[in-house]
Order: structure tokens, then sequence, then C-alpha cells
């Protein structure tokens, strides 16, 4: 459905034009010191090759100015590739920009007709989705008014829902979809589900690649303008995940001057990255054990899991509250108990302690998981000591049992021949 053969894109980049005279009386100073002239050029993409195939539902994952946007661009044809080829091979809905192909001083209403026929839709197709498009989208109230009042939220409703009912072959979502609220994005994360059952052809951008694992089965990870990996979503994201946190770790280590020390790892360099505090509770052991007590980093789905916490105060401090948090690896906040949410009241800390966090059967599914440490005050103004991210355990399902999702809820099947 999409082929792109070693295609790059340029663009020049200059000085804004004026647009009056005023302006043009403005940016006079800056023509006679020559800051006005082209301020070179750009390569947003370079020799990047990846093909999608019919109902595959492909992400393309990135930091910023990637060149993810770009891609998109030139699938929908906007913008024509530099070097290289595009082949696109079906009908096309798209939705890259917040209010792209709305007219703001047209009503909802008028602009569903114009960018429904923009994307080759007759005026009688329209009216037969009308209804389902406004419907979509709940904005039956605000149909008639000029989409220039819309709030953001509103333009990426009517504009999804235009995109969607035009009944695409080939569909197009840029980050555009974050700007929602969180009950229409699920709405329309269902929605595309949908399609890529019907067999929809889809490309997606997003920052975040807990949705794009759940949608998409392959990746696509562009960095300055190049192709680093692309393939099965899981293997992909995992090495743009490693890449990111190496980059992290790269620039926080920077010292004043400039210099990359010649050692990036170790416990004391990532004591000093990952923790801050006031020092007023000094948490200086986190232990994360077995139903024996022993350090273990590999666990079982289902065993008993416990984090030890070792603390020292050098002063009194009144009602402590101790907490942990843990992530997954690829950035998602699994969870965030705490003392207080437990109802576990410590009235105050003196000297040395020592705390714990007790779990029976571990629910978590197969995977690497980060946990963070904390104690601060009651109002949580004040931070003791925090632990970002510093420990890290793994879960694996031996033998048979369920292997997929993100916990087990441990319940129990039951069957009753009648």
């Amino acid at each position: 459905m999409i082929q792109f053969e070693r295609v790059s894109k340029k663009f020049n980049l200059h000085q804004e034009r004026a647009r009056s005279f005023k302006d043009l009386l403005v940016s006079l100073p800056r023509q006679r010191n020559g800051s006005a002239r082209t301020q070179g050029e750009f390569w947003a993409l370079s020799d990047v090759s990846f093909d999608v195939t019919q109902g595959q539902t492909v992400g393309f994952i990135g930091p910023n100015g990637a060149g993810k946007s770009t891609v998109l661009k030139l699938i929908s044809q906007i913008i024509e590739p530099t070097m290289g080829r595009v082949g696109v091979h079906g009908k096309i809905g798209a939705l890259l920009e917040l209010g792209a192909g709305f007219h703001p001083d047209l009503t909802g209403r008028e602009n569903i007709y114009l960018n429904g026929s923009i994307l080759g839709l007759s005026r009688h197709d329209i009216r037969g989705r009308f209804d389902d498009i406004v419907g979509f989208a709940e904005l039956e109230r605000f149909i008639d008014v000029p989409v220039k009042h819309y709030s953001s939220g509103m333009y990426v409703r009517l504009g999804f829902s235009v995109a969607v009912h035009t009944e695409p072959e080939i569909l197009l979502i840029d980050e555009v979809l974050a700007v929602g609220d969180q009950a229409f994005q699920h709405k329309c994360l269902d929605r595309i589900l949908t399609m890529k059952r019907q067999g929809t052809t889809i490309c997606f951008v997003s920052h975040d690649v807990g949705t794009v694992r759940r949608l998409c089965t392959a990746a696509v990870w562009l960095e300055g303008g190049r192709a680093r990996a692309c393939g099965d979503v899981d293997d992909t994201i995992n090495a743009y995940l490693r890449h990111s946190a190496q980059e992290e770790q790269r620039r926080s280590a920077l010292d004043d001057d400039g210099h990359t020390p010649d050692i990036l790892d170790g416990h004391d360099g990532c004591e000093v990255r990952r923790r801050w505090g006031s020092g007023a509770i000094d948490i200086f052991d986190v232990a994360i054990l077995d139903e024996h007590g022993r350090r273990r980093e590999v666990f079982q789905i289902g065993e008993p899991w416990r984090v030890r916490i070792r603390y020292r105060a050098e002063q009194r401090i009144s009602e402590p509250i101790f907490g942990l948090a843990i992530h997954r690896n690829d950035g998602f906040h699994v969870c965030g108990p705490n003392t207080d949410f437990g109802n576990l009241r410590i009235p105050f800390v003196e000297g040395e302690g020592e705390i714990a966090y007790c779990v029976d059967r571990l629910p978590l599914m197969e995977g690497t998981y980060l946990v963070s440490i904390s104690s601060h005050d009651r109002a949580d103004t004040e931070m003791y000591d925090y632990h970002d991210r510093m420990y890290t355990f793994r879960v694996r399902q031996v033998g048979r049992g369920e292997r997929y999702g993100l916990v087990t809820l441990g319940g129990e099947w039951q069957w009753k021949d009648h």
C-alpha cells in the first residue's frame, strides 16, 4: 500500500517575509547586517526506505523533529520528496494537523461538506454519513457554529470523525489525538481498532509508546531524519527506549565543563543522577526480597514479593510518609502505593529504622520493572529522599499460565456440563 524508496526531503530555512510596509521597515536593519538571508538547508528525511502492506498498522516513533510528521505528509501527497520515490496505492483519510482542511469562518456543518469533498466524497455520500459524523464527534449543539470558535478538542473531534467516516483504505493519524479528552481518546482508539480488524491500513504517529504497542504490529523508529530501525513493534520500541535511556544518561552525566566522564555506569554515579531530597531522612538501603527474605532480581508470576526500606533520621521527623512506585521498562506507571494510602500512620522516626511493603501474590505479567522509593512529609511539600527508578526486577512465566497483558487477576474458571 505504501512504498518509501530511499526518500529524502529538504526544506530551505528562510527568514519570514515582510507582510506589510511596517514589517519591511522593521526588517531593514536585519537585512543590512545580513541576518535576513536564507538560513540554510534542513534535511527532514535522509535516505528513508520502508514498506507498509495492506491491512498493516504501523507506528512511527522518535523524538520531536525526527521526521515523523514529514513522512505522513509525503504519504498524503501534501508535499513531494526531494529525492527518492513514494508510492501510495489507496484512498487516504488523514488527521495530520489541528484544523487542517477546515475554513475558520465556515460552520462545522459546512466544513464537513468541504472536507468530505476534498477527500473525494460526493454531496450525496456526505449527506448519508452526516449524522454519523456529527454523532461520533459529539458536536450536535455546535455543528452550526463557525469552527473558529471551536476549542482544540472540538477541532480534533470533528477532524477525526470526518477522516474515519470517509471509509479510507489508508488512515494517517498524527499526534493530534493527544489534544482530545481522555474519554474521546479511548473512543478514537476503539474506532481505530475496529478499522484495523476491517483491514484498513493505518499509519500512526505518537510519543505514547504504550499506545503504539497496543495498536500496531510494526513500527518505524526515526531519529534525525533517518530510519534507525523498522520491523516488529516490540523490537523497534525496545531499541528506541534503550537508545533514549542511554542518551538521557549521557546528557545528565555531562559536567559543568561539558566533558563526558569515562564511566557512565555504577551505583555511585547512578545515585547522583537519580536521587534527590532534603536529606532529613536518608534511605540508605533498599532490597527486593522473596518470601524467605533473600534478595532476588527475577520472580515468577504469583510469587510473594517484598520491598524492604532501611532509613536513618538524624533528628526526629513527625509523621513521615514512605512510598514506592513501579514502572514498566517502557515507561508505563503501574502503581504508586504509600503508607498514607495504606492507612499506616507513623507518629515519628528518629535514628535508624526499617519499613516494608509486602505482596502475597505478585500479579504482574512478564516484563522488566523499575522501582522508585520515596519519603516525604504529610503535606507533600518536602521530599526527604527520592530514588527515581533505581531498582530493577524482572517477572517471568514458568510453565503454564497467562502470558499477555499487564497483570493477572488470579481468577478461576468454572464450568458446568448440563
